[in-house]
């Protein structure tokens, strides 16, 4: 669906964080709604597909490495829920016919706080871990890495003008806060 602007007029609003300005409306400020939906909702929903990815090769790198069950299993949901909800924002940029696709670079970003991801390094130097370091440095990583998706939806809480992805939201901030909490109990353990 296309949003309506002020008079009626249907109007496909622009990609959103791909360092192309629009004409008139300053990059750092993407809350202008348009329909049921504004540009703050289109790059939460590309950076969220693109923290969620990476969330998701995360987790896979506690079944190549010995882990506790509880760690193991927490690891499989969380990767289970993510594919699931990679699936759902893209379905809402492809009816927007928004990309889902997210700039990496980072002057970009720079107006919300930057990307949520995890450094690069820090995934290959955790891939590398031995195995008796390997669960404690998931542990920390996954825990970070799900803070991130937690402050991101809460700026989406803040900007966002769709009803529908501010639930989805609000949902990202209770699942993620609940996950770092089994995380944080699974490092003590």
């Amino acid at each position: 669906m296309r949003g309506t602007d002020a008079r009626g007029v249907r109007a496909r609003l622009p990609a959103a964080g791909h360092g192309h300005p629009v004409a008139g409306r300053s990059a750092a400020a993407p809350t202008s709604a348009v329909g049921d939906y504004n540009l703050a909702d289109v790059m939460y929903l590309q950076m969220a597909i693109a923290n969620h990815e990476q969330g998701i090769e995360l987790v896979a790198l506690a079944g190549a490495h010995p882990v506790r069950p509880a760690v193991s299993e927490l690891a499989a949901a969380i990767g289970a829920t993510q594919r699931t909800e990679v699936d759902q924002m893209r379905g809402w940029l492809a009816e927007w016919g928004h990309p889902d696709e997210v700039s990496t670079d980072p002057a970009d970003h720079a107006h919300h706080g930057g990307m949520p991801i995890t450094d690069d390094a820090a995934l290959a130097e955790l891939a590398a871990a031995p195995d008796a370091e390997f669960e404690r440095r998931f542990v920390t990583v996954l825990t970070g890495h799900q803070h991130n998706a937690v402050e991101m939806a809460r700026r989406q809480l803040a900007d966002g003008a769709s009803p529908a992805v501010k639930a989805f939201a609000d949902k990202v901030v209770k699942s993620r806060s609940g996950q770092i909490s089994a995380l944080l109990n699974a490092g003590a353990g």
